[in-house]
């Protein structure tokens, strides 16, 4: 995206605003294909223009863009320590990136605490630097009534977290997010990455592949994901022999990242596999530019399905995606908090899982859904 005019690219970077509240220079730049320095002086146009508030690492709306979502003003999407609000309560919500995958999210829970006369508090913790410890204090601090967990480790949450949490005395919810012990009576809403997965290896299969490769990016769902692909390939009978491969967290575009993608479509021509589950977007469209880069052309000679449908639309080849169910995972999340905030008798804690959905589009060789179609 390095080529975007400056105009599309601090388009771009409102939408993500209006969709997240706030959003980091770190992500942007690597999201885009920029240096930092290239999103710092975007940011300072749009601030002397009045349509963003600079704060550190990133910027926030200058102001509430009138959607029904948009119930965070400038200091609490940042940095945590806003007045109470006029009325109703203050949800905390912690989330680990303003960019990807929580935009989304953060959405689903606006939307919920605007209709119930709510106001929402971002913290926002960061993958590669985390500090979830302390923006729970911060928004502690800043008198909500209680949280919307999502923190920067695995799927399952560190215990040091979930005693943190609980010390803290506030009800909270765990999203996309759930303890390691099943008997832990904690409220939680998450995707079900393992049925997302399965679904997937299933579709393929139903198209006539018999061996389903898995390329995973290190990420907090990436063990999930695995699990799922691995399950598929058992019950369904497939063939065992086709890669799966986990290639870290490197850097897009880097000779790291290259290399890794580079073995994966070895280890898939060596083996006979011709179809792939790639988590995620990024790394599928990266798989399908190498491809091309040999002469293999997707879907023919490898069927592609990628896993997070966030820009699997805009690939070359609109890639066939699992799209988990961000914005009701919010909206779910928020209804919980705000029910047990309410109650009147004590309420039972509830766990909810929500089932992904098999977006068909155009790189695995069937016909695109009617929900790719609306798209195009």
């Amino acid at each position: 995206m390095s080529d975007l005019l400056v105009a599309q690219r601090q388009e771009l970077l409102l939408r993500e605003l209006r969709a997240s509240g706030a959003v980091r220079i770190t992500e942007l730049a690597a999201r885009f294909g920029v240096s930092g320095g290239t999103i710092r002086r975007d940011l300072a146009d749009l601030a002397a223009a009045g349509r963003v508030t600079k704060v550190r690492g990133g910027a926030v709306l200058a102001e509430p863009t009138g959607d029904a979502d948009a119930s965070t003003g400038p200091e609490s999407a940042e940095s945590p320590g806003a007045g109470a609000p006029t009325a109703g309560h203050t949800l905390g919500l912690l989330v680990p990136s303003a960019t990807y995958y929580y935009p989304r999210v953060v959405a689903g829970v606006r939307a919920v605490a605007a209709q119930r006369g709510a106001r929402v508090v971002i913290g926002l913790t960061d993958y590669a630097q985390p500090r979830d410890a302390r923006q729970i204090d911060e928004l502690y601090s800043s008198g909500v009534a209680g949280l919307l967990v999502t923190s920067t480790g695995g799927h399952h949450l560190r215990q040091e977290t979930l005693d943190r949490l609980r010390a803290g005395g506030l009800p909270f919810v765990l999203v996309e997010r759930q303890p390691e012990s099943p008997y832990e009576p904690c409220e939680f809403v998450v995707s079900d990455h393992r049925q997302g997965a399965y679904s997937a290896v299933r579709h393929l299969r139903d198209l006539g592949h018999d061996r389903v490769g898995l390329y995973t990016n290190g990420s907090p769902t990436a063990s999930l994901v695995r699990e799922g692909h691995a399950a598929a390939v058992e019950r369904l009978d497939l063939v065992p022999a086709a890669p799966a491969l986990d290639g870290g967290r490197p850097t897009l575009g880097s000779e790291e990242a290259a290399r890794q993608y580079d073995a994966f479509i070895e280890a898939c021509l060596a083996s006979g596999t011709r179809a792939a589950l790639v988590h995620s977007d990024h790394d599928a469209i990266e798989l399908m530019q190498r491809l091309r880069a040999r002469g293999l052309r997707t879907p023919e000679d490898m069927a592609l399905v990628a896993y997070d449908d966030e820009i699997a639309a805009l690939a070359d080849v609109p890639l066939t995606a699992v799209a988990p169910p961000k914005q009701e995972i919010g909206e779910q999340a928020a209804r919980l908090l705000l029910d047990r905030l309410d109650a009147t008798e004590p309420v039972s804690a509830r766990q909810l899982t929500v089932q992904p959905r098999l977006i068909v589009r155009e790189s695995c060789g069937a016909a695109p859904t009617e929900a790719a179609a609306r798209e195009s």
